[in-house]
Protein backbone atom coordinates (compact mmCIF):
# COMPACT_ATOMS: atom_id res chain seq x y z
CA UNK A 1 0.00 0.00 0.00
CA UNK A 2 2.90 2.37 0.86
CA UNK A 3 4.31 1.86 -2.67
CA UNK A 4 0.79 2.77 -3.59
CA UNK A 5 0.66 5.98 -2.48
CA UNK A 6 4.05 6.54 -3.03
CA UNK A 7 3.22 6.39 -6.45
CA UNK A 8 0.42 8.23 -6.71
CA UNK A 9 1.57 11.17 -4.87
CA UNK A 10 4.72 10.49 -7.36
CA UNK A 11 2.28 11.06 -9.81
CA UNK A 12 0.07 13.92 -8.65
CA UNK A 13 3.57 16.27 -8.28
CA UNK A 14 4.57 15.14 -11.70
CA UNK A 15 1.57 15.89 -13.53
CA UNK A 16 1.03 19.41 -11.93
CA UNK A 17 4.72 21.04 -12.75
CA UNK A 18 4.45 22.91 -15.52
CA UNK A 19 6.76 22.50 -18.26
CA UNK A 20 7.68 23.49 -21.67
CA UNK A 21 10.48 23.81 -23.92
CA UNK A 22 12.91 26.37 -24.27
CA UNK A 23 14.24 28.02 -27.62
CA UNK A 24 16.60 25.21 -27.53
CA UNK A 25 14.34 22.22 -27.19
CA UNK A 26 15.51 21.79 -23.98
CA UNK A 27 12.72 21.02 -20.84
CA UNK A 28 11.89 24.16 -19.11
CA UNK A 29 9.69 24.78 -16.30
CA UNK A 30 7.74 28.25 -17.22
CA UNK A 31 5.55 28.56 -14.18
CA UNK A 32 6.58 30.34 -10.82
CA UNK A 33 3.56 29.33 -8.17
CA UNK A 34 6.05 26.49 -6.92
CA UNK A 35 8.85 28.38 -5.65
CA UNK A 36 9.42 29.27 -2.47
CA UNK A 37 10.47 32.92 -1.70
CA UNK A 38 11.70 34.83 1.48
CA UNK A 39 10.42 38.77 2.21
CA UNK A 40 12.36 41.12 3.39
CA UNK A 41 11.89 40.69 6.93
CA UNK A 42 12.90 36.67 6.53
CA UNK A 43 9.51 35.39 6.04
CA UNK A 44 9.23 32.17 3.55
CA UNK A 45 6.08 32.19 1.63
CA UNK A 46 5.51 30.18 -1.29
CA UNK A 47 4.44 32.15 -4.81
CA UNK A 48 1.29 30.37 -5.02
CA UNK A 49 0.16 32.30 -2.62
CA UNK A 50 -0.44 34.63 -5.40
CA UNK A 51 -3.08 32.74 -7.53
CA UNK A 52 -5.34 35.00 -9.66
CA UNK A 53 -3.23 37.74 -8.97
CA UNK A 54 -1.39 39.60 -12.00
CA UNK A 55 2.43 39.75 -10.83
CA UNK A 56 5.18 42.34 -11.76
CA UNK A 57 8.45 40.72 -10.69
CA UNK A 58 11.48 43.23 -10.60
CA UNK A 59 14.80 43.13 -9.46
CA UNK A 60 15.77 46.59 -7.82
CA UNK A 61 18.91 48.62 -6.53
CA UNK A 62 19.06 51.86 -4.10
CA UNK A 63 21.83 53.26 -5.89
CA UNK A 64 21.03 52.36 -9.72
CA UNK A 65 20.43 54.99 -12.66
CA UNK A 66 16.80 53.44 -12.82
CA UNK A 67 16.44 53.73 -9.01
CA UNK A 68 13.79 56.80 -9.57
CA UNK A 69 11.97 53.96 -10.80
CA UNK A 70 10.76 53.21 -7.73
CA UNK A 71 8.08 56.37 -7.96
CA UNK A 72 7.00 54.94 -11.30
CA UNK A 73 6.40 51.12 -9.72
CA UNK A 74 4.51 53.07 -6.64
CA UNK A 75 1.81 54.30 -8.77
CA UNK A 76 1.77 51.72 -10.95
CA UNK A 77 0.89 49.61 -7.63
CA UNK A 78 -1.92 52.33 -6.25
CA UNK A 79 -3.91 52.03 -9.46
CA UNK A 80 -4.18 48.61 -9.21
CA UNK A 81 -3.18 46.73 -6.24
CA UNK A 82 -6.94 46.72 -5.20
CA UNK A 83 -8.13 45.44 -9.10
CA UNK A 84 -5.66 41.99 -8.42
CA UNK A 85 -1.90 43.16 -9.02
CA UNK A 86 0.97 43.19 -7.20
CA UNK A 87 4.81 44.18 -7.59
CA UNK A 88 7.43 41.66 -5.90
CA UNK A 89 10.51 43.34 -5.87
CA UNK A 90 13.75 41.44 -5.38
CA UNK A 91 16.77 43.19 -4.46
CA UNK A 92 20.16 42.53 -6.07
CA UNK A 93 23.90 43.68 -5.86
CA UNK A 94 24.79 41.97 -8.99
CA UNK A 95 25.32 45.48 -10.47
CA UNK A 96 27.83 47.82 -10.07
CA UNK A 97 27.28 46.94 -6.31
CA UNK A 98 24.34 49.14 -6.54
CA UNK A 99 22.21 47.12 -4.13
CA UNK A 100 25.25 47.09 -1.22
CA UNK A 101 22.91 47.44 2.37
CA UNK A 102 21.20 44.88 4.58
CA UNK A 103 17.55 43.74 4.15
CA UNK A 104 16.86 46.51 6.74
CA UNK A 105 18.87 49.51 5.50
CA UNK A 106 16.67 48.87 1.95
CA UNK A 107 13.31 49.01 3.42
CA UNK A 108 14.08 52.06 5.74
CA UNK A 109 15.48 53.69 2.03
CA UNK A 110 12.72 52.87 0.22
CA UNK A 111 9.56 53.45 2.73
CA UNK A 112 11.48 56.96 3.57
CA UNK A 113 12.56 57.64 -0.31
CA UNK A 114 9.96 56.20 -2.14
CA UNK A 115 6.65 55.48 0.08
CA UNK A 116 7.08 52.40 -1.13
CA UNK A 117 3.92 49.89 0.34
CA UNK A 118 4.58 47.38 -2.26
CA UNK A 119 6.38 43.85 -1.22
CA UNK A 120 10.12 43.74 -1.29
CA UNK A 121 12.21 40.46 -1.06
CA UNK A 122 15.25 39.33 0.63
CA UNK A 123 18.30 40.60 -1.21
CA UNK A 124 19.04 37.55 -4.11
CA UNK A 125 21.37 36.62 -7.14
CA UNK A 126 19.57 37.29 -10.05
CA UNK A 127 22.43 35.19 -12.57
CA UNK A 128 25.34 33.22 -11.97
CA UNK A 129 26.03 29.90 -10.04
CA UNK A 130 23.63 31.39 -6.85
CA UNK A 131 20.86 32.43 -8.93
CA UNK A 132 17.70 32.04 -7.38
CA UNK A 133 15.53 29.34 -8.28
CA UNK A 134 12.68 32.44 -9.13
CA UNK A 135 14.88 34.01 -12.04
CA UNK A 136 16.06 30.49 -13.53
CA UNK A 137 12.35 30.28 -14.16
CA UNK A 138 12.18 34.15 -15.54
CA UNK A 139 15.58 34.07 -17.80
CA UNK A 140 15.14 30.37 -19.07
CA UNK A 141 10.99 29.99 -20.09
CA UNK A 142 9.62 29.64 -23.86
CA UNK A 143 8.13 32.70 -23.78
CA UNK A 144 11.11 35.32 -23.02
CA UNK A 145 13.73 32.75 -24.32
CA UNK A 146 17.08 32.25 -22.01
CA UNK A 147 19.29 35.41 -21.04
CA UNK A 148 20.60 36.67 -17.98
CA UNK A 149 19.24 39.69 -16.40
CA UNK A 150 21.40 43.09 -18.20
CA UNK A 151 20.74 45.54 -15.68
CA UNK A 152 19.12 46.55 -12.31
CA UNK A 153 15.15 47.27 -12.62
CA UNK A 154 14.19 44.37 -15.61
CA UNK A 155 10.44 43.64 -14.86
CA UNK A 156 8.77 40.26 -15.57
CA UNK A 157 5.16 40.14 -15.79
CA UNK A 158 3.66 37.06 -14.62
CA UNK A 159 -0.22 36.00 -15.26
CA UNK A 160 -2.98 34.97 -12.57
CA UNK A 161 -1.94 31.47 -13.36
CA UNK A 162 2.17 31.89 -12.53
CA UNK A 163 2.87 31.75 -16.18
CA UNK A 164 5.49 34.92 -17.33
CA UNK A 165 3.94 36.79 -19.67
CA UNK A 166 6.27 39.10 -20.76
CA UNK A 167 9.59 40.50 -20.09
CA UNK A 168 10.93 44.35 -19.93
CA UNK A 169 14.48 45.78 -20.10
CA UNK A 170 15.33 48.14 -17.50
CA UNK A 171 14.50 51.20 -20.03
CA UNK A 172 11.21 50.67 -19.75
CA UNK A 173 9.59 52.37 -17.62
CA UNK A 174 7.44 50.65 -15.15
CA UNK A 175 3.90 53.35 -16.62
CA UNK A 176 4.82 52.68 -19.68
CA UNK A 177 2.21 52.20 -22.08
CA UNK A 178 3.53 48.75 -23.49
CA UNK A 179 3.30 47.56 -19.29
CA UNK A 180 -0.05 49.20 -18.66
CA UNK A 181 -1.63 47.51 -21.19
CA UNK A 182 -0.31 44.17 -20.81
CA UNK A 183 -1.61 44.49 -17.27
CA UNK A 184 -4.97 45.75 -17.73
CA UNK A 185 -5.81 43.18 -20.36
CA UNK A 186 -4.08 40.21 -17.73
CA UNK A 187 -6.61 41.99 -15.21
CA UNK A 188 -9.41 41.67 -17.07
CA UNK A 189 -8.88 38.04 -17.96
Amino acid sequence: MKNITFLFVLLIVFTTQSYSQNQKGEKVKDNISSIKVKDIDGKELSLSDYKNKVLLIVNVASYCGYTKQYSGLQDLYENYKYKGFEILAFPCNQFGNQEPGTNEEIKNFCSSKFNVTFRLFDKIDVNGKNQSPLYSILTDNPVTGKGDIKWNFEKFLVGKNGKIIARFPSSVEPTSEKIVSLIESELKK
